[in-house]
């Protein structure tokens, strides 16, 4: 279908990044826990949190780094105990994200943060399915879930993590790799890795956000990844940046959670254009939306009105791009684009 995007006035651009359908591929659902949630939850089971207040643990979001962020981040799922809990999480990120015309998510979650504290795998992966499988039936919402080993621990303890979810093979899709970046490059996680794709999981990793360019390399070539999550730092070499775009391979760009992890200091100054421009698959996500300031509508909100160059075209492409990354069937990502161009061609006839 042929878009007249020129025909698009920008004021109308808000309302339509609002309504074009999108699939979110880079959401920590640990990072949807919002402060009201932790503290409804920490009463429910009792856990005494270190803020006297919703007001207060907001208050503590003003971080330097990732290492900042993960201190509270750790602190806020220690209200994670039960089945329920990892539902309710899950089915109010899920409300939020078909409010958002998500039509498909990918949910990355943290064993390892809960059953380093003693609640069991299955009831982490039960409460999560189940709020998957409700998304679908009630909301209309495709969800799957990728599994992520924390990369400040060992791979051994990643190793038996895995071992720990093969019971529950059915239940996700896929293995990602997350937590501090500096200091742990994706080879040293080489092992499982390989394990992962011989059991034919889907691959992803976390790699140039903080971690240099080379973090990146080794993503490709040792872990054999299919999607790199967040990825900004590759414009430092510009081969990388070649090779990125002629191998169609996917970046999970996360704008809020850079400019609040101080990857860039504004978002006026954020590279997702410069992406875009040098043919990148780069897709727009929210990362862990209740510490960094929005859910998926608002990331593409916030950077389209703080970088100029993108306009009704670059709004397509990263939807329509966020398909073409995603773990689904050919022919259920050709539904989704129609859907987009349909919602496109409607705006370009109404201007």
């Amino acid at each position: 279908m042929a878009i007249d995007f020129d025909r698009i006035a920008r004021e109308r651009l808000p309302a339509l990044l609002r309504a074009m359908p999108k699939a979110e591929l880079h959401i920590h659902i640990e990072g949807s826990l919002e402060p009201e949630l932790i503290f409804r939850l920490a009463q429910r089971n009792g856990v005494t949190l270190p803020y006297p207040s919703v007001d207060a643990l907001r208050a503590a979001y003003a971080f330097t780094d990732l290492q900042s962020f993960l201190d509270i981040y750790y602190a806020g799922a220690s209200v994670l105990l039960k089945e329920q809990d990892f539902f309710d999480m899950a089915w109010a990120y899920f409300e939020k994200a078909a409010a958002d015309n998500v039509v498909h998510a990918e949910l990355f979650f943290d064993p390892q943060t809960h059953t380093d504290r003693g609640v069991p795998f299955e009831v982490v992966i039960r409460g999560l399915h189940h709020a998957c499988q409700r998304a679908h039936a009630e909301l209309g919402l495709s969800a799957s879930l990728i599994l992520c080993f924390l990369r400040h621990l060992s791979e051994d303890a990643a190793m038996a993590t895995l071992e720990q979810a093969l019971p529950y093979r059915s239940h996700f899709i896929g293995v990602g790799l997350d937590s501090s970046e500096r200091g742990h490059p994706p080879e040293k996680f080489a092992r499982v890795f390989a394990r992962c794709r011989e059991l034919g999981l889907r691959i992803v990793a976390h790699a140039g956000e903080e971690g240099p360019p080379a973090y990146i390399v080794s993503a490709l070539d040792v872990l054999k990844v299919e999607r790199i999550d967040h990825g900004v730092r590759c414009v430092e070499d510009p081969a990388l940046v070649e090779r990125l775009a002629a191998e169609r391979m996917p970046l999970t760009v996360c704008p809020l959670s850079n400019v609040k992890l101080c990857v860039f200091k504004t978002m006026a100054g954020h590279n997702l254009p410069a992406l875009l421009a040098a043919g990148l698959v780069a897709t727009v996500n929210s990362d862990d939306p209740a510490y960094f300031g929005g859910y998926l509508n608002e990331n593409f909100v916030q950077a389209f009105a703080a970088l100029p160059q993108l306009g009704p075209r670059e709004a397509h492409t990263l939807a329509r791009n966020s398909f073409e990354a995603s773990f689904v069937a050919p022919s259920v990502r050709e539904g989704w684009a129609r859907q987009l161009d349909d919602v496109f061609a409607a705006a370009a006839a109404a201007t």
